[in-house]
């Protein structure tokens, strides 16, 4: 299978830097944001009644890393086109990442299908923000990680074009009834929680696309020669090894909410922030992590 390509792969290459990964933290340490190597951020959907910028910007304020890797669907060209909705807090997402470049952080951006009008300014810099269609990631043992959006292995969106705007409608329908199921539960005093997400997953169909897209993305990356891949698309958070190839998607911020993080040892693990804000707020212990395999 071919990856679509309309720039250079960009490689990153970094240093092993030090760390303290206890999880047990005083109030103190709490009050500080937590240190990563790398952050891997996508299906962000700025532009949209469906999007947890909130949360979001809660994530960014409470986490630094050395990388953030923004990984596509970052703003939604597609919706944006039809009609405008851009609050306050979507502005202030957009301006907390470039706070975070200008002070340093190798902030590179991958643009997916919903912000494909982007791609046309691959491998070039804005505002310190790089812009490439696909980035190769280093890990501090060596291991190469391609990081790459993941809409080129959706034969929907490559090959039938209308049915994904038909579905993007269709999924805007499933977000707007999401919006309003949660605004309920706050009213009830209860944390976010995703009906579309609980729902998709329990969809045979859904629940076979996705295993598909995992492979077929698995696939590409065992024949790049790479030690694993970081993609999104699907807002599905998942980390598991596939035929040799650690596969990794780092989920979204419409439905669930995750993150995908690379500590300074080397290790992988996603984090589902609106499970941490739920435990933040009702004083339990900061422990629901996945690990990935060393």
């Amino acid at each position: 299978m071919r990856t679509l390509q309309s720039c250079t792969t960009y490689f990153v290459s970094v240093d092993h830097y030090p760390h303290d990964r206890a999880f047990h933290m005083t109030l103190h340490d709490r009050n500080k944001p937590a240190r990563h190597r790398a952050i891997f951020l996508s299906d962000i959907h700025l532009g949209t009644r469906g999007c947890q910028a909130e949360l979001l910007l809660d994530f960014l304020r409470r986490n630094e890393s050395e990388h953030l890797y923004l990984v596509g669907d970052i703003v939604d060209g597609w919706r944006l086109k039809r009609w405008w909705y851009w609050p306050q807090a979507h502005n202030d997402v957009v301006q907390k990442i470039m706070r975070k470049a200008r002070k340093g952080t190798n902030v590179v951006y991958i643009p997916g299908n919903h912000d494909e009008a982007a791609r046309q300014y691959c491998q070039l810099t804005f505002g310190d923000v790089r812009v490439e269609d696909e980035v190769i990631h280093e890990t501090p043992d060596g291991k190469k990680l391609l990081v790459i959006h993941g809409d080129q292995f959706d034969g929907i969106v490559r090959y039938a074009r209308w049915l994904a705007i038909l579905g993007d409608w269709a999924y805007a329908a499933a977000l707007r009834l999401n919006t309003t199921f949660n605004w309920g539960r706050r009213k009830l005093g209860l944390p976010y929680w995703s009906l579309s997400a609980y729902l998709k997953h329990r969809v045979k169909n859904a629940v076979q696309f996705i295993n598909d897209y995992e492979n077929a993305v698995a696939s590409e990356a065992r024949q790049r020669g790479v030690d694993g891949v970081v993609c999104g698309h699907i807002h599905h958070a998942e980390m598991r090894m596939i035929d040799g190839v650690l596969y990794c998607n780092d989920g979204d911020w419409v439905e669930s909410c995750t993150a995908l993080v690379e500590d300074f040892d080397g290790r992988l693990r996603i984090i589902h922030w609106a499970d941490e804000v739920a435990r933040r707020t009702s004083r339990l212990p900061l422990s629901h992590v996945q690990l990935a395999a060393e």
